[in-house]
């Protein structure tokens, strides 16, 4: 059996069905019984060619066509029609001969022409993926492709005139429109915005149930802490009445805190980076200051404590703070949803493009949406939930040290928090690490992760701070000591892997790295297959599990509620890491394949 010569996912060049030219597509599969390979062209059409119909992108080579003062065809041509008209045996036998060597340029020139308007740009390098090119471009490149016809057109119109045309050159003459005809068809699919055709979280009905189903989560939490015992046989919890759960003083609260943080983005500290390329070549520009932003929420909380300004509050009220983030949540969610019908083809999420209302909403249909140079998505990201979820495990702290009488927290309160804000202060300081993950490149921002940043993370992942205060468990330091290092554990595979992996994209050629072992891709990237990305698929996430172990343990097992973090957390990253297998199988394709039989 021959063997393939083309992997999945790499990009070469396909001949057009039916016609001389050769245009860019990606290698999607390969039967080995036909020895077909199926392809998947720049307009999303996907058609099985053989393999003597595809070319590496090396083997074209962009070359200038001749002008036409020195070309030998059109001063040959030239001649022809000079001709006395009463020569016609032996000037029919020189046209037919001109006109020959006249065709053959302008195929040529067609040709040429074709594959410089595919040819990706120097200054805009695009990463392949099925959308269109700029109607400007799109415009340029119609306007260069006249300009060469239009002297030949004028050639064709003087030897019908003469009628020095042999019958074959009537063939040619339909070959070279068909296959102008074939490039403006080209030119007029790539037009059509690709969609979203694979949905996730059960697509349009799931994602609908999600709406409801999280926040009710969300407030199902809250209100089982609140009981005395928090049993899950004691379902459902009585439920406080309706007019109790909203407050306008503490919606106004909440907007202070959001604004506050959104005025600590905007200040001109920290670096400027730069993300990962967009569909269009261009890259969006980030200043990473989450880590001053952080400590200067610091200082104005340790200022508010001086003046001895009574942070009970969110403890009091901590439900109604939960409900009034929901709500402004969803009133994100729709602004977004409203702003994203207006944005450009090009500015859509890849995951969020799908055209049915609901699942757009949730996912989010913009992938980055600013105003101005206010990124909405980077900043709910890190900053107010993140930076929430440290303050409202210190106001547990004093909370739980005032209604038990206590001089100093209780030990398992300690561990929480110390163990949490370790985990919060670390990605903040590598808050640029953030621009490479899905939530950043792939996913929109709609609902899910408004609802997520602003609510969820804030109001779950402090559950056991909240739960310690109702419900103060006490653990011996020989029991404490254990804990703190499985936790030092999960941390130390989570943040080693995590630098493993950045570093090494960053720079594969570091001498540092030279250990690391990788197996090349059709992408021009390599997959390691050594250090923790060699040991575990997914060594970030085994981290990230032994550290939600360890946040949970010092509540104590008399209930499963502190645990609930650990259940989310191993279903979230059993959710991601199949959303990771698809992305990488699709986009690394053998590559990947190869690195899980042999991983």
């Amino acid at each position: 059996m021959p063997n393939r010569r083309f992997a999945d996912g790499e990009v070469v060049m396909g001949r057009w069905p039916g016609s001389v030219l050769y245009y860019e597509v990606q290698v999607t599969n390969y039967d080995d019984v036909t020895h077909l390979y199926t392809v998947k062209y720049k307009d999303g059409t996907e058609l099985a060619l053989k393999e003597s119909d595809i070319k590496s992108q090396s083997s074209f080579k962009h070359r200038k066509s001749q002008s036409s003062s020195s070309s030998p065809s059109r001063r040959s041509t030239s001649r022809s029609r000079s001709r006395s008209p009463g020569r016609p045996a032996k000037g029919r036998r020189r046209s037919s001969s001109q006109s020959r060597e006249h065709k053959d340029d302008k195929k040529k020139i067609i040709q040429e022409t074709n594959l410089a308007l595919l040819k990706p740009s120097e200054n805009n390098t695009r990463r392949y993926n099925g959308e269109p090119d700029s109607t400007e471009r799109n415009d340029t490149s119609s306007k260069i492709l006249e300009q060469k016809l239009k002297p030949d057109l004028e050639i064709e119109r003087v030897l019908d005139q003469y009628s020095l045309r042999p019958r074959k050159e009537e063939k040619k003459k339909e070959e070279i429109y068909s296959e102008k005809k074939v490039f403006e068809t080209i030119k007029t699919t790539e037009k059509v915005s690709s969609k979203t055709k694979e949905l996730e979280f059960g697509g349009r009905f799931g994602t609908f149930m999600l709406i409801f189903f999280l926040p009710a989560t969300v407030f199902y939490l809250l209100l089982m802490c609140e009981q005395d015992d928090p049993s899950l046989m004691n379902f459902p919890p009585p439920m406080p009445a309706l007019e109790s759960l909203w407050e306008a003083r503490v919606f106004g609260v909440f907007l202070l805190w959001f604004f506050l943080q959104a005025l600590f983005y905007l200040l001109p500290i920290g670096k400027v980076v730069e993300g990962l390329p967009l569909s269009n070549g261009t890259k969006l520009q980030y200043r990473i200051n989450g880590f001053y932003a952080f400590v200067l929420t610091a200082a104005i909380i340790g200022i508010l404590l001086y003046f001895q300004f009574e942070l009970h509050y969110l403890y009091e009220h901590f439900l109604q703070f939960a409900v009034s983030a929901a709500v402004f949540s969803m009133g994100l969610s729709i602004y977004l949803y409203i702003r994203s019908l207006k944005a450009p083809e090009e500015d859509l999420a890849p995951g969020g493009n799908s055209g049915y209302f609901v699942y757009d909403f949730f996912t989010g249909h913009e992938l980055n949406p600013r105003i101005g140079s206010f990124d909405l998505k980077y900043f709910c990201e890190l900053r107010p939930g993140l930076i929430g979820w440290v303050v409202i495990n210190l106001v547990m702290l004093l909370a739980e040290m005032k209604i038990h009488n206590q001089s100093m927290p209780s030990l398992s309160m300690i561990l929480v928090n110390s163990f949490q804000l370790l985990y919060v202060v670390d990605a903040l300081w590598n808050e640029e690490a953030v621009l490479t993950t899905m939530d950043i490149t792939h996913d929109g921002f709609g609902f899910m992760l408004a609802f997520g940043d602003l609510v969820w993370v804030p109001f779950v992942y402090s559950l056991q701070a909240f739960y310690l205060v109702g419900h103060p468990t006490a653990i011996s330091w020989p029991v404490a000591a254990a804990i703190i290092i499985l936790n030092g554990i999960g941390y130390y595979i989570f943040r080693s892997a995590n630098s493993q992996k950045n570093s090494f994209r960053r720079n594969p050629a570091d001498p540092k790295l030279a250990y690391l072992k990788f197996i090349p891709t059709a992408t021009g990237k390599g997959l390691l297959v050594t250090g923790w990305w060699g040991f575990v698929r997914h060594p970030n996430y085994l981290g990230d599990i032994i550290m939600a172990l360890a946040w949970s343990l010092p509540c104590g097992f008399n209930h499963i509620l502190p645990y609930f973090y650990v259940i989310y957390f191993i279903c979230l990253l059993v959710h991601r890491e199949a959303r990771d297998e698809h992305h990488c199988k699709k986009k690394y394709g053998l590559a990947w394949e190869s690195l899980i039989m042999h991983g």
